[in-house]
């Protein structure tokens, strides 16, 4: 049966984020380090299910797989499905399947069929990605147990499902607003620096505390704030 996530660690990083930690577009922006430690935060429950290896979701699964890789140290697949036409900007009918890969003797595709595979992607949006990326690796590898692996689970209905079979963990649930990562900033027309420090108005409040911040950092009597530090944040 699918395992549920419990203990006070999990529910402190799975607490409903709030829309106060929007930026003044009203979409969530996440810094490196705070992907870092949420990935970080999820090893316990990763390590409980004993994964053989990793099945990483490109684009947004691979730096998140890489940041695991250092703690739980599994070897990484590549698959890459597309449910959003880049070029165009909306959804697909359906899941495209663009990269898979192959089972060849002595390759990491070797270790997939009869061993324990977790499936890893940025976001849990409509879950229909995730859906067929279950689906798919159940029909064409057959593993002996699937988990899935998300930094952000969006709280809202989905359109897709998984098995009960399937061990879901998530690092945290977010609102159902538009994430901003910073492996996507040049998406965005912004660079890093920008990003990260949209990513820390919205740790730290959103549009309201970075009309707060300098106020309140200001030393009571000085002649002028201090300028803004280049530091990533934890929260």
């Amino acid at each position: 049966p699918r395992r549920a996530i419990s203990g006070t660690l999990s529910e402190r990083r799975l607490s409903l984020s709030m829309s106060k930690f929007l930026a003044s577009d009203g979409k969530r922006y996440f810094s490196y380090s705070q992907i870092a430690a949420t990935v970080s935060g999820s090893v316990p429950e990763v390590q409980a299910f004993a994964p053989d290896v990793f099945v990483a979701i490109g684009g947004g699964g691979f730096i998140p797989a890489r940041m695991l890789r250092t703690e739980v140290q599994k070897p990484i697949l590549a698959i890459s499905l597309e449910l959003y036409d880049d070029s165009t900007k909306t959804a697909n009918s359906s899941v495209i399947c663009k990269q898979w890969f192959d089972e060849a003797p002595g390759t990491f595709g070797s270790l997939v069929r009869g061993r324990r595979v977790l499936i890893i992607d940025e976001v849990d949006d409509t879950r229909a990605t995730l859906q067929f990326a279950v689906e798919e690796l159940k029909r064409v590898n057959a593993p002996a147990a699937v988990g899935v692996y998300v930094v952000h689970n969006k709280a809202k209905p989905k359109t897709g499902s998984l098995p009960d079979d399937v061990t879901y963990i998530a690092g945290e649930n977010v609102e159902d607003v538009w994430n901003c990562y910073p492996w996507d900033a040049a998406a965005y027309g912004q660079g890093i620096a920008e990003h990260e420090a949209l990513a820390r108005s919205c740790a730290e409040g959103g549009a309201d505390g970075a009309r707060k911040r300098p106020r309140e950092a200001e030393p009571e009597g000085s002649d002028s704030a201090a300028p803004a530090g280049t530091g990533l944040s934890l929260s």
